[in-house]
């Protein structure tokens, strides 16, 4: 299965993957992409992978090892014999043996170093599942962020659409002798100024597209469009940071791999502090020879009278090792304390994180109540400014600044909508929930 996987993240890095535009693309739709797709996320799959090969390596070092070898020599001139006496003349000797060793005991580094190797394992998963997390958030960050630009270019429409019929007004008032060329001028450079707005939102929003596209790694981004949901704001109960901060400790998977490397900390002392202890060894094997000038005998009558086995015990007792062991075990410990500091930043960095989210999206919902009650004071006032303007009781001055504070009022609304749902779903992701919208 391990084989299996690690060949198919090697085809998706390698392969460039085309992605179907022919369809607006949803938010779960984009979020299950980048999981896929997004090399951060392949980067970590692959550390994992590597950390699962450790840990394999660990838990075979209990095995015991095995070799086997063959030798050929050949000597000239006098040398010694398979019969042990000196002769003169050439000679050659042919050797096989098999021998295997087994470690019985090492002060428990080796059940340490398995140990270790799992957690570290566990920390790469819990790295893997930030990276995925990071990516949820990015990806629904840069949607939200298009959904705005749409509604900005809307709004930018909307405010060409009244320019241009203010605009054909005043020109058939201007042919009736109503209105003079001079007003006629104004409006249209109102028009134009408003063609201009349309244009940087539109640019805007094609940039907006643009990072989206690049966070999912697509190829190319010509044609891609996303689904415009029905975003409602609803009341949603923001609780308190410090019980989020509670919940998301136990939950997010950054704080869980902190903790996971400071317990495999804890291994690694216990292996470091296994070089004062004695260790056993057990050895085992077989052999034999065949030599050319062995008494006329022939090749499997000696590797018969040669054959021979062996088997020891070795026992190593640490005396004096130049306070290798001491300096290991310090730099061990010191490692832990290092980590626990980690652990520690990493906590409060996810505190800080919580506390922004759960303060903005408090600021966003007052943003939002403020800027849909000013969105409608505005909007109130332009039909009377324009009803006035219409009538010839309001100059086109007046005109176009109440229709600026309305289309501003409007966009305010717009952006107060779409940080406050971001924001609260921000929060409920903390807490464990999905991002959706």
């Amino acid at each position: 299965m391990t084989a299996l996987l690690t060949l198919a993240l090697a085809v998706a890095v390698d392969t460039v993957a085309v992605p179907d535009l022919s369809h607006p693309w949803g938010l779960e739709e984009c979020i299950s992409w980048a999981l896929e797709h997004n090399l951060n996320v392949v980067q970590q799959e692959m550390s994992r992978q590597n950390s699962e090969i450790e840990l394999n390596s660990a838990q075979w070092s209990l095995a015991p090892s095995v070799q086997a070898s063959a030798s050929e020599n050949w000597s000239f001139g006098r040398g010694l014999g398979g019969d042990n006496t000196y002769a003169s003349g050439n000679s050659s000797t042919t050797g096989f043996s098999i021998g295997g060793g087994v470690n019985l005991f090492d002060g428990l580094a080796t059940p340490n170093r398995i140990s270790q190797a799992r957690l570290n394992l566990d920390a790469a998963t819990a790295d893997l599942e930030k990276a995925r997390d990071d990516i949820r958030v990015a990806v629904a960050r840069a949607y939200v962020q298009i959904l705005y630009n749409y509604e900005i270019v809307d709004v930018a429409r909307q405010q060409i659409s009244i320019d241009s019929l203010q605009v054909a007004r005043l020109e058939g008032m201007m042919a009736s002798g109503k209105a003079s060329s001079a007003q006629v001028s104004q409006q249209k450079a109102s028009l134009a100024q408003s063609q201009v707005t349309l244009v940087q939102a539109e640019n805007n929003l094609r940039v907006a597209i643009l990072d989206l596209a690049q966070l999912l790694e697509f190829p190319t981004w010509d044609g891609f469009e996303v689904v415009r949901p029905d975003v409602q704001v609803d009341d949603f109960y923001l609780g308190h940071p410090d019980d989020i901060y509670d919940e998301a400790c136990g939950l997010r998977p950054a704080v869980r791999a902190e903790q996971l490397r400071l317990d495999a900390s804890e291994k690694t002392i216990a292996i470091a502090k296994a070089g004062y202890m004695p260790s056993l060894s057990l050895s085992a094997g077989l052999g034999t020879n065949y030599y050319s000038n062995y008494g006329g005998k022939g090749f499997w009558d000696q590797m018969n009278d040669n054959f021979s086995q062996y088997i020891g015990l070795s026992l190593n007792i640490p005396i004096f090792n130049k306070f290798s062991t001491r300096n290991q075990v310090r730099s061990a410990e010191l490692n832990r304390t290092a980590q626990k500091v980690r652990l520690r930043q990493v906590q409060q960095q996810l505190y800080k994180e919580i506390q922004q989210a759960w303060n903005g999206a408090v600021a966003a919902r007052a943003k939002y109540d403020a800027s849909m009650m000013a969105a409608d004071a505005a909007r109130d006032a332009f039909e009377l400014v324009q009803a006035k303007y219409e009538n010839g009781k309001a100059t086109i001055t007046e005109f176009n600044e109440s229709r600026s504070q309305m289309l501003k009022t409007r966009s305010d609304a717009i952006q107060a909508t779409y940080e406050y749902v971001f924001q609260t779903r921000l929060v409920n992701f903390y807490r464990g929930g999905t991002i959706n919208l």
